[in-house]
């Protein structure tokens, strides 16, 4: 049995931000810990952050600073203290991870999918000719432009219920989330569909919840080794490592999906560019062992393929 448990009167400390689906996360970590360890509630505590990327609404993520809006605060909390562990939407997540934390821990995936949602429109291919469609997703826009041209795409932030609110208010017809955020909400209803990932690859890491910690902290690292979901941390080492070496961030439009069969790995990447001119694909195969170096050679061949100017907006 592990020792110096979390307990009532020393909790652990889970840092999240406050949107339902977030706190819906946070309460995840802390429900799989307390089955690992027989703990009660109380031995731990949710300590919500406010981030800069859910104050901004009316301002796409890559004029204010990108993926880092939704991690800053929180990370700065884990590094001074105030929080023991801090729990992400890893789609969220950039690459790297400031000097002192570390991410190595997942809980198993949730359905990558993204969700059509339309309060009057069955499926993607119904949209009518020139629709107004709400994305704040650049890999979306981009792919919805690609093959979609015609229609009208409009700046789309907020968590689901600010989401769905605008929906109703006829600012768009349609909108896309995440299965997995509509999945773990109790929401999978809000999806008149979900679009197959031959007809749109998701974002990388899409559907994974992830759990950051200070990379000296050993009694939280044996933690969270509890809980940690093997096959997720494989699928993502691939997918990360592809972002990463592909520079992804809010500016970069970049779609990936690994998937496991026993041992064995596959990956595929796109790569657009942001106005949806051109679409650049392509896959590996390897032991699922080797996940981080099919990612960066994925990517490798990507960029082998692309333009100077691929990633440009001139």
């Amino acid at each position: 049995m592990m020792q110096n448990l979390p307990h009532p009167a020393q909790p652990l400390k889970i840092g999240t931000r406050g949107s339902p689906l977030a706190l819906w996360q946070a309460h995840e970590v802390r429900r799989s810990l307390m089955v690992a360890f027989d703990l009660p509630e109380a031995a731990f505590e949710i300590c919500v952050i406010k981030v800069m990327g859910d104050q901004i609404l009316d301002k796409a993520l890559k004029d204010i600073g990108g993926k880092g809006l939704f991690t800053r605060e929180i990370e700065e909390a884990l590094l001074d203290g105030s929080i023991d562990i801090a729990v992400h939407s890893m789609k969220d997540m950039p690459t790297v991870q400031p000097a002192g934390l570390i991410l190595d821990c997942y809980l198993a995936r949730e359905d990558v999918r993204d969700a059509f949602v339309s309060p009057s429109v069955a499926r993607l291919a119904d949209l009518p000719h020139g629709a107004t469609v709400g994305s704040s997703s650049l890999r979306r826009r981009a792919q919805l432009r690609l093959r979609r041209p015609d229609l009208h795409l409009v700046e789309f932030r907020g968590n689901v219920q600010t989401r769905m609110k605008k929906l109703q208010e006829g600012v768009a017809v349609a909108t896309f989330l995440a299965m997995a955020g509509l999945n773990r909400l109790g929401m999978a209803h809000m999806a008149r569909s979900a679009i197959e990932t031959d007809d749109m690859l998701p974002a990388v890491a899409q559907g994974a919840i992830g759990v950051e910690r200070r990379q000296d902290d050993d009694r939280t690292a044996a933690l969270l080794a509890a809980i940690h979901h093997i096959p997720t941390g494989l699928r993502l080492n691939a997918e990360r490592a592809m972002l990463a070496r592909l520079d992804g961030s809010c500016e970069t439009p970049i779609a990936g999906l690994a998937t496991l069969d026993g041992d064995s790995l596959h990956l595929r990447g796109e790569i657009l560019r942001p106005d949806g001119s051109e679409s650049i694909t392509g896959s590996r195969s390897g032991a699922a062992r080797d996940a981080a170096a099919l990612g960066t050679a994925l990517a490798e061949e990507l960029l082998a393929k692309a333009p100077a100017d691929f990633f440009s907006w001139r």
